[in-house]
């Protein structure tokens, strides 16, 4: 076993497991923690750019990620057409720096406020690190390495649908440029930090609410309308 072995054969079933575990213990032993922890209430300018920004930028390239993932035939009919080909690359890079705008806004958010800065972690320091280095690398090989929404399907998918089936094959990133590497350690990486950081935020849906019966709401005392307070007598001292 080498180091690709490792990198690319075990690290992946690792950062899973960190997740999945530490994931759950954390949300049973200590769920108020699951929090996003939001600090708007003590910088909200720079977070409403940055945060949309990023957030659906590299929601819209994971969907697509994804995508590509579950029907990659789908990919390589719409490519057939070159027309269409340019349009999702052009709008992949658009999309990679729309997110990449957006990080940088919040690292430079988290430095610049004292506030922000006062309850600002060394775990999120390495997060908004990971995630910069995953839209970077992802950007460096949409430009470096043109045209991946189309030879990605041919080399990526095979390798992810062989770690979801338990049978690895890091003999097939092993002839991959480093960045492309890079690009793929980034996501792991990633996917083992999030369960120790704020971002575990992002698997707490309230999706129970949907779930719930109707509720009433009883008032004790009828509300005083506007017209009998302005026309209640006023006190002395206030004539």
């Amino acid at each position: 076993m080498n180091t690709n072995d490792v990198l690319f054969g075990v690290v992946p079933y690792v950062a899973a497991a960190l997740a999945i575990v530490v994931g759950i213990v954390r949300w049973r032993r200590a769920p108020f923690t699951v929090s996003s922890l939001s600090s708007q209430l003590l910088e909200s300018r720079k977070l409403y750019w940055g945060s949309v920004s990023f957030h659906w930028g590299l929601t819209i390239i994971l969907a697509l990620h994804l995508l590509a993932l579950i029907v990659p035939q789908g990919f390589e009919m719409w490519n057939g057409a070159p027309i269409r080909l340019y349009m999702l690359e052009i709008s992949g890079v658009a999309l990679g720096l729309w997110a990449a705008f957006g990080i940088t806004v919040l690292i430079i958010r988290r430095f610049t406020s004292a506030r922000v800065r006062r309850v600002t972690t060394g775990m999120d320091h390495l997060v908004l690190l990971v995630i910069a280095v995953q839209i970077i690398s992802g950007l460096w090989i949409a430009i470096g390495y043109r045209w991946g929404s189309y030879w990605g399907t041919g080399v990526f998918v095979p390798y992810v649908r062989s770690l979801i089936w338990f049978q690895p094959k890091p003999e097939y990133v092993e002839p991959l440029p480093l960045v492309l590497k890079v690009h793929v350690l980034a996501f792991f990486a990633f996917l083992a930090i999030f369960p120790f950081s704020r971002l575990i935020h992002i698997v707490t849906l309230p999706l129970q609410y949907f779930l719930r019966p109707w509720q009433k709401v009883i008032a004790n005392r009828e509300p005083k309308s506007a017209e009998y307070v302005t026309n209640k007598p006023r006190p002395k001292q206030f004539q």
